[in-house]
């Protein structure tokens, strides 16, 4: 089922009131023209992430350039709009762990925003949950079981936090040889190698990716940590979920077999 459309009013403050959206899977976003627009539940967020995009360059990647209301707000009864990017998601891993590497050199230097400190969704809970700073019930037949046996070898990561973007899986639109794009910013307090591990667990958890992906990346500082502390996260994340099956766990541990036995 798609999301519900967005409102006439909303259209027209983003200047497209006469073009009939069309739903496009990724986002999920609807596409009206040149526009984009999504829905958003934390408006700091994500009038935070459009200043961050507004104006960010990063060497071959596509950029989704937000856009502003007639009144100059991101953020329009729960709505934000960019400029539609084309393409689709592929999985052409190496390049999407390439392309997060660029973009968290670019964003290096960003200030942690306030509201990160404030999130608590399950994402957000997950996340301190794997980096050992919190605790929570982690049910044991969806994910805790294995955070538990492999939480014994997590060690603090040595490479420097900075503000990265943390779901890239999927997210990654491509159109032939045209350069990465990237429509969305999810943020979290991480070492750039974590949000690289991320994609790398999530490709070969869901993504079919082959087991060469560790080793070609291997090279990154801390790398077997930054492996252990994402697949903690998304261990994490699973077993909070209320959506979460065993049939998906079945991804987690083969992506765990691998990373544990490399």
């Amino acid at each position: 089922m798609t999301a519900s459309q967005p409102p006439q009013h909303v259209r027209a403050a983003f200047g497209a009131k006469d073009i009939e959206p069309e739903y496009v899977e990724v986002g999920p976003r609807w596409r009206c023209g040149d526009i984009a627009l999504r829905p958003v539940t934390n408006p700091a967020e994500a009038s935070w992430v459009a200043q961050t995009l507004g104006d960010l360059q990063v060497p071959d990647l596509r950029v989704a350039r937000p856009l502003r209301a007639s009144d100059g707000r991101w953020v329009v009864g729960g709505w934000a709009a960019f400029r539609f990017v084309e393409g689709r998601p592929e999985p052409r891993y190496d390049e999407i762990v390439s392309a997060s590497l660029r973009l968290h050199h670019a964003i290096g230097d960003l200030p942690v925003p306030r509201f990160l400190a404030a999130r608590a969704d399950v994402f957000a809970l997950a996340d301190r949950v794997a980096a050992g700073t919190d605790e929570a019930p982690l049910n044991p037949a969806l994910g805790g079981r294995l955070f538990d046996v492999l939480a014994g070898g997590r060690q603090p990561l040595r490479t420097r936090p900075q503000i990265v973007h943390g779901d890239l899986f999927g997210t990654v639109l491509f159109a032939g040889a045209a350069a990465p794009g990237i429509v969305d910013f999810t943020p979290y307090h991480r070492p750039p190698e974590w949000a690289a591990a991320v994609v790398v667990v999530d490709a070969l958890a869901w993504g079919g990716a082959d087991p060469g992906i560790l080793r070609r990346w291997a090279h990154l500082p801390d790398w077997s940590q930054a492996l252990l502390h994402a697949l903690l996260f998304r261990l994490a994340v699973h077993a909070l979920h209320p959506h979460s099956t065993e049939q998906s766990l079945r991804g987690l541990e083969r992506a765990a077999h691998r990373i544990t036995t490399l």
